[in-house]
């Protein structure tokens, strides 16, 4: 279904003294990017830092494996790096927006960051930081915080460590919004950020041979380079990992934890865990409730997901209801997200080109479809008619999220007036005909934040029910005036 843009990608990796390859650290930060692809498919880069703090840097726009080769790896030589897949929230999807960020600075040659998330405030930190005349080249929010950083770091003793993270909490006390970080001061520090409201993932991982560590958006990243997961960076800490592969780390102020829900439901990939939820058993769970909460309609011959994102949903739909589970729906792999394109028009070609029925499957049956949200109504109202013109004789449709009905300022490109459900007024019969499904039914917010199994006080759930906990936007604030 025509869903979210993703949250981008971020990735840190810092090795010991007895690393021996030259491009170690940024040829598994490129691994690890890899398993975080599904967050950002518009650019990428990785930048390496030796131990004399020189850096070498490739970023370009496209997927991970069309930027990096082999001989472009090799280039990056060092003990630390970073690592960003991207797609655009504040900034154009364009190169100068592409990350990590990296500044110039007199304690470390270079500070460099990779960032997801949204600020909330960036019009004004933009504004402050025009006043005081500084140059900046991008439109994205990131910059912003590297120019912060750089300011409040350039003063102190760099072998200090406990006043180096007393300066980071202070510069990034005056960021608002959503913020998961990696950044690398110089090559002497990896440090892993989380905001005050932990909205969006990030862990610490250790190789398994004890040689380095690295902080990643989600567990899968640290599968597929072998690391051991040792825990999730917690609301609001600033963790600083040196050389001697010492770790220390301090908090924010007035901590709340918020944690995006939508990462549980969609975002994350079905192999990791956040918050010790496992996300595929996750999902799977809300497909049951939905069958066991929701009517299911009458003599209904197969359930079938919308690949990927509504498969897990759909086989415990299946399992509930007591009803046959098939892949009716072949998924062009090929073909990235339709919502992570940049343009409506290149969203309605990704649509036509990336999911086709199976005939046989689906033809002369009462077919039960199910996915996790829907946004902007593009996609399932064409995939309902791919379905009929297939030879289903009925289409249901079954959403394992509530309907979303409120914009996102931390870091998902979505806007109020994008939004069908918000559109027609939350009103399911009217988004019903708007789609042309024969019938239409969403999983209710209390039994989503339920199958956490968590306190749902420490969820933002803004999407659906408007509560925003770090506050909206300059730029909505302006509107509201």
């Amino acid at each position: 279904m025509a869903k979210l843009k993703e949250a981008c990608g971020v990735v840190g990796t810092i090795l010991g003294s007895e690393c021996e390859k030259a491009e170690e650290a940024a040829y598994l930060s490129y691994l690890a990017l890899n398993a975080l692809q599904h967050r950002g498919q518009e650019s990428a880069g990785i930048i390496a830092f030796d131990k004399l703090n020189n850096a070498s840097l490739i970023r370009d726009m496209g997927l991970v494996s069309q930027i990096f080769t082999e001989d472009g790896l090799s280039l990056l030589e060092g003990h630390l790096s970073l690592g960003h897949a991207r797609y655009s929230t504040t900034g154009r999807s364009e190169i100068c927006n592409a990350q990590p960020i990296t500044i110039n600075s007199k304690n470390f040659k270079t500070i460099a960051l990779a960032h997801n998330g949204n600020l909330i405030n960036a019009q004004s930190l933009r504004q402050d930081l025009i006043n005081k005349n500084k140059t900046i080249v991008s439109n994205s929010d990131s910059e912003l915080l590297v120019h912060i950083l750089k300011d409040q770091l350039e003063e102190i003793n760099i072998d200090n460590q406990n006043e180096i993270l007393q300066t980071l909490k202070s510069a990034l006390d005056l960021a608002k919004g959503a913020f998961s970080l990696t950044i690398a001061l110089g090559g002497d520090y990896l440090i892993g950020v989380r905001d005050r409201h932990g909205i969006r993932p990030l862990v610490l991982g250790k190789l398994l041979d004890g040689k380095g560590y690295i902080l990643a958006s989600e567990t899968c990243a640290l599968d597929i380079v072998g690391a051991e997961f040792v825990r999730e960076i917690s609301e609001g800490e600033i963790i600083l990992i040196d050389q001697k592969l010492q770790i220390r780390s301090i908090f924010l102020d007035q901590i709340e934890p918020k944690f995006c829900l939508f990462e549980l439901i969609y975002f994350a990939r079905p192999d990791s865990i956040i918050k010790n939820i496992e996300i595929n058993a996750y999902r799977e769970e809300l497909g049951k409730q939905l069958a066991l909460t929701k009517p299911v309609p009458a003599n209904a011959d197969i359930v079938i997901g919308v690949p990927d994102s509504g498969t897990p949903a759909a086989i415990g739909f299946a399992q509930a209801a007591g009803l046959s589970f098939a892949n009716g729906l072949i998924k062009n792999r090929y073909i990235g997200r339709t919502f992570i394109q940049p343009t409506q028009a290149i969203r309605q070609l990704g649509i036509k080109l990336k999911l086709n029925p199976l005939p046989s499957v689906i033809k002369n049956k009462i077919v039960i479809v199910i996915d996790d949200s829907i946004v902007r109504g593009n996609t399932p109202n064409k995939l309902v008619k791919l379905l009929k013109e297939a030879g289903a004789k009925e289409v249901h449709l079954r959403i394992s999220s509530p309907p979303i009905l409120w914009g996102c300022f931390y870091g998902i490109a979505m806007k109020d007036h994008e939004l069908i459900a918000r559109r027609l007024n939350g009103q399911i019969e009217l988004i019903k005909n708007e789609i042309g499904a024969d019938s239409l039914a969403y999983l209710d917010l209390e039994t989503v934040l339920k199958v956490t199994g968590q306190n749902i006080q420490n969820f933002c759930t803004a999407c659906f029910d408007g509560h925003y906990p770090a506050g909206v936007s300059d730029e909505e604030k302006v509107l509201a005036l």
